[in-house]
């Protein structure tokens, strides 16, 4: 009996104990690897960087320069669902298991405009509201087509550090906060 006693408990304990790292995965902080060069030089593809959720969670907004991870398939609302896969799938533990490969769904990126905002490419040069943004993060000078673009409510428009190399808002557009999983907040 004291067996059967011990070993329940355990398993009560173990059970208790991964609901919570569960829990905290999904709506509090997650581990998680760069995949490619788009964020350049700040982040390196393999470095591990451990965001929070606090965004998603209770739909937050958030500020210029943030580095955010988002779901780039901006044309479907981001669900629950969504949010279980990406914990389960794309963490430091699941990629170390199973030796996990993101599909190219997930995206990090910095945050350039916020609802509103109009969003100006120009020689080279990235205007916010017409004022001349001073990027010190960027890797070198952007090629980009001279265009404007105004961001709608509850929207953000993202870019890779990595300008030339970089999938991003110029591609797919605005992104829905909905979309926003979580920012950056250290990298190991």
């Amino acid at each position: 009996m004291k067996l059967f006693s011990f070993l329940s408990e355990a398993l009560s304990t173990v059970a208790l104990a991964l609901v919570i790292a569960v829990i905290i995965n999904l709506f509090i902080l997650q581990p998680s690897n760069v995949f490619g060069s788009s964020m350049e030089p700040t982040l390196q593809e393999g470095d591990l960087v451990v965001m929070s959720k606090i965004l998603n969670t209770f739909d937050i907004e958030p500020d210029y320069e943030e580095i955010v991870i988002i779901d780039s398939q901006v044309k479907k609302k981001h669900t629950l669902k969504d949010d279980l896969v990406f914990t389960f799938k794309y963490n430091k533990i699941s990629s170390l298991l199973f030796k996990q490969i993101p599909e190219d769904k997930y995206w990090i990126k910095r945050v350039i405009g916020r609802s509103g905002d109009v969003i100006e490419f120009k020689d080279g040069r990235i205007y916010r509201n017409g004022e001349l943004l001073e990027e010190k993060y960027i890797k070198e000078e952007m090629y980009t087509p001279n265009y404007k673009v105004v961001i709608p409510e509850r929207h953000i428009y993202v870019l890779g550090d990595n300008r030339n190399h970089s999938a991003d808002s110029r591609i797919i557009g605005s992104v829905p906060i909905e979309n926003v999983l979580g920012k950056l907040i250290f990298t190991l």
